[in-house]
């Protein structure tokens, strides 16, 4: 297989089986334990699998993945996206076009499973064939604009929001037609915007300048009429997330590695954590937290989990509860074996619709600074106390560079 791609056979690496005091035990579901807090012993998911994506000086930005998983979809800094097999590594084939970096990628075209999108700093938002690899359509801002984030929604769930230059741009996705362009309501690059799940005519948008905005996009779109909210940040926003069994509640991370929840129906900032990284560190006897990758929400269980990561590439999924006494709770989860630097994306398996983490034991995968793409089990299969890491991962030349973990 070129370009390296082909997975070398396995060696086989002994996990670390020993507990970590106060940290939870993963169960046997592809979320971490939904038990109540408290103390009790844990062990670190071991690594399942680990591909190496280059064998350049190229990094991965983001995973993502189709409703039933059949592949993983993979964002590089070479700007193109790469698709791998999600159970064996497998490399599947690559999507080129891109002239800038690629800043989101998602499956989400309504009734088009086989469909990606990504945007790119290009200023276009590209839609794929996954079958064959080709590109089936461009959307396009103006000749200066970058295009940071997008989203599918709208009341008809026919409409296609992204985040630019300080502008929300809506089409219509189904005759490419723009429908509006805010323009008054961010100053700076716009990193997030995300159609509310049970609400999908309400659209959010974040930006650098610190603000979420709250649009209703039923009707002719404009921000006199159609502004409904603004939330302060204070800070560079840097992702944004709904949680919570009406999804009524946002989480939003920023580019200073700060932590705040909100009700996004009224405005109101309930938790507001700026020292998120202090007390992540407290709460697992490892490295420090250095940075923040995500959250995860499991609707199941209504838990919310803030994972953090160090320079050396572990991973802990931190609970996180609306409590400013005991907001980031233990460790339930460590990811530890399987990156050698900063982790840029996790993408669990408990994420999707689909039930391969539940029927393959696996946990989810990560990607990184170091070019890996790790695939890591649950803990259902524990008595197995195994790792296989590709023989590939040591044919890639060690170069000592300075941290890419940029804002955006």
């Amino acid at each position: 297989m070129d370009d390296g791609e082909a997975t070398a056979a396995a060696m086989e690496v002994e996990a670390e089986a020993s507990p970590c005091a106060g940290l939870y035990a993963p169960m046997t579901s592809d979320s971490p334990s939904p038990n109540p807090y408290g103390s009790v012993a844990s062990r670190r998911l071991g690594l399942k699998n680990s591909i190496q994506t280059n064998f350049g000086d190229d990094y991965v930005f983001q995973i993502a993945s189709c409703q039933e998983i059949s592949k993983l979809a993979v964002s590089l800094s070479t700007n193109a996206l790469k698709f791998y097999s999600p159970e064996t590594g497998q490399y599947m084939g690559e999507c080129k076009g891109h002239e800038g970096t690629i800043h989101e990628i998602s499956f989400s075209v309504p009734s088009s499973p086989q469909v990606i999108c990504s945007c790119s700093s290009d200023g276009t938002v590209r839609a794929w064939d996954t079958r064959n690899f080709k590109q089936i359509s461009a959307l396009r801002g103006s000749a200066s604009q970058e295009m940071f984030t997008f989203s599918f929604g709208g009341s008809s769930g026919n409409l296609l929001a992204a985040g630019s230059n300080a502008q929300v741009l809506l089409w219509d996705w189904r005759n490419s037609k723009q429908v509006a362009c805010l323009e008054e309501s961010h100053m700076d690059d716009v990193t997030q915007v995300k159609f509310a799940p049970n609400q999908q005519s309400k659209l959010i948008s974040a930006a650098v300048d610190g603000l979420a905005c709250v649009f209703d996009t039923d009707g002719d779109i404009d921000e006199d009429n159609h502004l409904l909210s603004v939330m302060n940040a204070e800070t560079s926003v840097a992702k944004v997330g709904f949680f919570g069994n009406t999804y009524q509640k946002l989480w939003c991370l920023t580019h200073i590695e700060t932590l705040s929840i909100w009700d996004w129906n009224d405005g109101s900032r309930e938790l507001n954590l700026e020292d998120a990284r202090s007390l992540a560190t407290d709460k697992w006897n490892l490295d420090h937290v250095d940075y923040f990758v995500d959250c995860h929400y499991s609707l199941p269980d209504d838990r919310l989990w803030l994972i953090g990561g160090t320079s050396a590439g572990t991973l802990g999924y931190f609970p996180v509860r609306n409590d400013p006494a005991g907001a980031i709770c233990s460790a339930e989860a460590i990811l530890e074996g399987g990156h050698t630097g900063v982790v840029r994306t996790v993408y669990p398996a408990a994420g999707t619709h689909g039930n391969l983490g539940q029927n393959r034991g696996i946990f989810g995968w990560t990607g990184g600074e170091d070019g890996r793409l790790c695939c890591w089990r649950s803990d259902e299969i524990a008595e197995i106390r195994k790792s296989w890491i590709s023989s590939s991962l040591v044919s890639k030349l060690q170069k000592k560079t300075k941290s890419r973990h940029q804002p955006y």
